[in-house]
């Protein structure tokens, strides 16, 4: 009998870019497909999303995409993957509806089938039968997967966490899960973020009453800063502002369009007249207004950033505002985020950010949450996902501790084969799984070198040296000048500049001397000897740039 193989593309070793592939026989699904965001090393990289190229060797056997919520991480290389591939898609409403926002952005939405289902819902993709599970996270609609094999059931978790009072819908179906467990789960993938802290994760309704309170009583216009995506917060900003009759406006694109599709398909319940348009915010009380803003991330293109230094339209901040920042950090993004926060105040805002004060909980599991899906599922294999590779090996002890044997428990990494049979897990062979750089409108065509001229550049700056030279002797016919950037200022270093001409007089005149005519190879001359006087003299070292024209 064939085995069942799991293939990561994204998401481990990593938080984001999440994209698995499952594979039996002839038949292909892929479950997510995810982008990442560029760390400080990526200079100019927009986004990150997996490399596809083992999807593209066997795109025939692909039956459809299956995705289990609408963040980003999990839906925001769809565009880019199916310029590719053409392939149906399989989503609840929201994240269908999400979706769909984003192809139509890229002009690929009419040439996308997208299938809608719900949670309880089966439905089969060649030999595999998947079926929608009802779980909490913190965006609406999300569910976990179970997909049946031919040689056993795998259930697939998603994002989740145990929300005994969700704002919106019922509590992960945990009666499900226990169903499945009972008639036997081959293996169990289960997301790692927020394995290393004990306990369980708060209720989203915690964040409900902290709203209440620093809505209650309050003299000053209120901004709201959230991720786009967490509707069911959305939902409680627009409650407290209903309950102490106050107008509500949207700013921030992503934020506009989040809110338009959850209202279009009922996942957002704004009461008449709490909503008005952001144009309309200047002829409104302070005291009676409320703005859901974008930026809690502190990206310098959103509408809080715009707010904080003075470069939004409709809105400017002063010390009659109360700003909210409903957010945790996403790791590397903290001192982006502080210098937002430090405008802020400058401004004289009061800006209400510490994480302390119940402003923000966690979409994702904590360690006695895992150990009940555990309990719930009785795995005979495990397989930690959706994780920096600590966070895997922290949840493969929390599976020993829950009863998985040994052996039966596989850390895998991007690109690793993993490979299933009835009695046995293993890591095969691996394919292709590397990083693929979105900068602009270019798709993979920023690579190692081009990232590595990049860092060159902004650490050390460019010079360009200009010469012209005679077609028929090589001498100098004018020249040498110099321009930099990012180097030194050259009104104010006329030494050195002399001293860099000097170099490249002496370098040509070596070359004259040497009979060396070849273009290139007198280009590098004045490259190599630039570079040494330089670092002799700055212990910088500077791109070169020698450029050589001929008459």
């Amino acid at each position: 009998m064939a085995k069942l193989k799991i293939i990561p593309l994204g998401g481990l070793g990593e938080i984001g870019k999440n994209l698995t592939v499952y594979e039996y026989g002839q038949d292909i699904i892929v479950v997510d497909c995810g982008l990442g965001f560029p760390d400080e090393e990526l200079y100019g990289v927009d986004v990150v999303i997996p490399d596809i190229t083992y999807l593209r060797q066997n795109r025939d056997r692909i039956r459809g995409m299956v995705i289990t919520h609408g963040h980003e991480d999990h839906i925001g290389a769809i565009p880019y993957v199916l310029r590719e591939l053409d392939i149906p898609i399989y989503a609840t409403e929201l994240t269908a509806g999400i979706i769909e926002l984003k192809l139509e952005e890229f002009d690929l939405l009419y040439n996308t089938q997208i299938f809608t289902k719900k949670a309880g819902d089966k439905f089969r993709l060649g030999c595999f039968e998947i079926e929608f599970i009802h779980v909490n996270h913190s965006i609406a609609d999300s569910v976990a997967l179970a997909i049946k094999t031919p040689i056993g059931t795998v259930i697939h978790m998603g994002d989740f966490k145990i929300d005994l009072t969700p704002i919106q819908g019922e509590m992960i179906d945990l009666v499900r899960l226990g169903q499945l467990g009972k008639q036997g789960v081959l293996a169990l993938l289960s997301d790692s973020t927020n394995v290393e802290r004990p306990g369980y994760s708060d209720s989203e309704r915690m964040v409900a009453a902290k709203f209440d309170e620093l809505f209650n009583g309050c003299d000053k216009r209120i901004i709201v800063t959230t991720f786009a995506s967490n509707v069911q917060r959305m939902q409680q900003i627009v409650n407290s502002a209903a309950k102490y009759k106050r107008k509500v406006a949207v700013t921030g694109r992503s934020m506009e369009n989040m809110m338009k599709v959850a209202m279009t398909l009922g996942y957002l319940d704004v009461p008449e007249g709490v909503l008005m348009d952001i144009n309309q915010i200047k002829g409104q009380p302070k005291e009676r207004t409320v703005i859901i803003s974008t930026g809690s991330q502190g990206e310098n293109m959103s509408a809080l950033y715009r707010m904080a230094f003075n470069e939004h339209k409709q809105v400017n901040i002063d010390a009659g505002d109360r700003v909210i920042i409903s957010a945790s950090a996403i790791p590397g993004n903290e001192t982006t985020i502080s210098r937002v926060i430090d405008e802020l105040f400058h401004k004289g805002a009061e800006v209400i950010y510490d994480r302390r004060m119940g402003l923000h909980v966690s979409g994702h599991a904590c360690q006695e949450e895992q150990k009940m899906i555990l309990a719930l599922t009785k795995p005979r294999f495990f397989i930690p996902v959706h994780g920096e590779y600590r966070m895997l090996c922290k949840h493969r002890d929390l599976a020993y501790m829950m009863g998985v044997e040994k052996n039966n428990v596989a850390i895998a990494e991007n690109g690793s084969v993993i490979e299933i049979s009835r009695k046995s897990i293993k890591l095969g062979d691996s394919v292709p799984a590397g990083r693929v750089f979105v900068d602009g409108t270019g798709v993979g065509d920023v690579g190692s070198v081009v990232l590595r001229d990049r860092k060159h550049l902004a650490e050390d700056g460019v010079i360009v040296v200009a010469v012209t030279l005679s077609n028929e002797d090589r001498s100098l016919a004018a020249g040498p000048e110099i321009t930099t950037r990012g180097f030194v200022y050259e009104k104010e270093a006329d030494d050195l500049m002399e001293e860099m001409k000097r170099v490249v007089h002496e370098s040509l005149s070596s070359c004259r001397h040497q009979r060396i005519t070849d273009t290139q190879t007198i280009k590098n001359k004045i490259r190599t000897n630039l570079t040494g006087y330089l670092y002799k003299a700055t212990r910088r070292s500077p791109m070169i740039l020698p450029v050589i024209t001929e008459v």
